[in-house]
């Protein structure tokens, strides 16, 4: 009776311990499946953004934008103008006038940029993303009209239906006479009718108004003077190939930057963000190993009469080492394949659907924006493989020196 209930007891004792190792298996499989599906859709997101600050600046800003290297502005000529005009790949050129200015419209004043462009700048398809209310017209040289940025038009209470009231620009200009007292000799005074507001982004909305280049030229003294050059390239043509062949025409006097170049720190700022992101999950998904270690520690020391076994039958230390390493792999490889899997089916719901809202009723975009790229499952991948060869190596080296006289 007693070596039957003792036979039973080490049956069923054996059992449970099995039990909970295949249940640590799979609990560590499930841990690695949602780090790298967490680590799949947030590098996803990242992506997204990046695409979005890139679209909403495009709408801005210019394919290419040509300034001095040196000072604020620079001279332009027809001869000049026409030699940029005539490289290969260049579709439209925008000459821009650009600098503060102080606006008011009836009590309220504001400081923000005044930007004043050629008649092509519209041309260039501006404004394509982002939200236009009004008139999208600069108008003509005896009615100029501005375009405004939302932001500004909220802080000048700018009302586009009251024909009547005109949008007032200062500009400080020094005075004939050092000692002169009268206070219209300190600025330049012109109106402009407001016609649209403009949404992209809150950078833009806030700070500028667009107004035709004659208009600021003559409200800033310009003259002949630019602040910079605008320039479309044509279709099926490479921004970096027409970019090399104007800064081969320009020299060293000019630089010539793309769209990226513009915002270079808003846009390496996003590429760290997603760096610290990566490592920080990579981290999890290491802590979610940990169960891959205990696991096979367990399995080591549960195994280790089968192993003497294998010893006994001629097996390797690097044969044993294999085998609980190869163990760890498939409890990390299946989990990796079921990350990517969900990680890859929520974001392309999220990209066609859009589940996951922003929740702003103003914003240029309903949901979060995902855009899934190769290179993340690659290295997605590679973190799971490196994470799970250091947590499965210490147990094979354990299982590997198992000693006969000691069982």
């Amino acid at each position: 009776m007693n070596l039957s209930f003792f036979i039973a007891s080490r049956y069923f004792r054996s059992k449970k311990k099995r039990n909970f190792i295949t249940i640590l298996s799979r609990i560590s499989m499930i841990g690695v499946a949602v780090g790298t599906m967490a680590l799949v859709i947030v590098l996803s997101v990242f992506n997204g953004l990046e695409d979005l600050v890139r679209g909403l600046y495009a709408s801005f800003d210019a394919e290419l934008k040509i300034e001095a290297s040196q000072g604020k502005s620079f001279q332009v000529d027809e001869v000049w103008l026409n030699k940029i005009k005539d490289t290969e790949g260049v579709a439209v050129l925008t000459e821009v006038i650009e600098d503060n200015a102080l606006f008011k419209y009836r009590d309220y004043q504001h400081l923000a940029k005044i930007k004043g462009v050629s008649d092509n700048y519209l041309d260039q398809g501006r404004f394509q993303q982002g939200n236009v209310w009004g008139d999208l017209s600069l108008g003509t040289s005896t009615q100029p009209q501005a375009i405004i940025g939302r932001g500004v038009g909220f802080f000048l209470s700018i009302d586009l239906d009251n024909e009547f009231e005109l949008l007032q620009v200062f500009y400080p200009k020094a005075p004939r006479n050092a000692g002169t007292l009268d206070p219209r000799q300190l600025y330049s005074r012109e109106v402009i009718k407001p016609t649209a507001f403009f949404s992209i982004e809150k950078e833009f909305d806030d700070n500028y108004i667009i107004a035709p280049l004659s208009f600021v030229q003559g409200l800033l003294n310009y003259s002949n003077k630019r602040t910079s050059l605008e320039v479309k390239v044509q279709e099926g043509t490479k921004i970096s190939t027409v970019k090399k062949r104007l800064n081969a025409l320009l020299g060293e006097e000019f630089t010539v930057k793309d769209t990226d170049e513009q915002h270079a720190s808003l846009l390496r700022t996003i590429k760290i963000e997603k760096l610290f992101v990566f490592i920080t999950l990579s981290f999890i998904l290491a802590v979610a190993s940990f169960n891959i270690f205990f696991s096979l520690s367990m399995m080591a020391i549960e195994k280790k009469k089968d192993t003497a076994v294998l010893f006994a039958m001629g097996a390797t230390e690097k044969l044993i080492r294999q085998i609980y390493i190869k163990q760890g792999a498939i409890i990390a490889f299946s989990g990796a394949i079921i990350g990517l899997v969900l990680g890859y089916m929520i974001c392309w719901i999220q990209d066609n659907y859009g589940l996951v809202t922003l929740g702003i009723s103003s914003s240029v975009i309903d949901s979060y924006p995902v855009k899934m790229i190769w290179t993340d499952f690659l290295w997605t991948s590679i973190a799971v493989i490196t994470i799970t060869f250091l947590a499965s190596y210490r147990p094979a080296v354990i299982a590997a020196k198992v000693k006969l006289t000691e069982l």
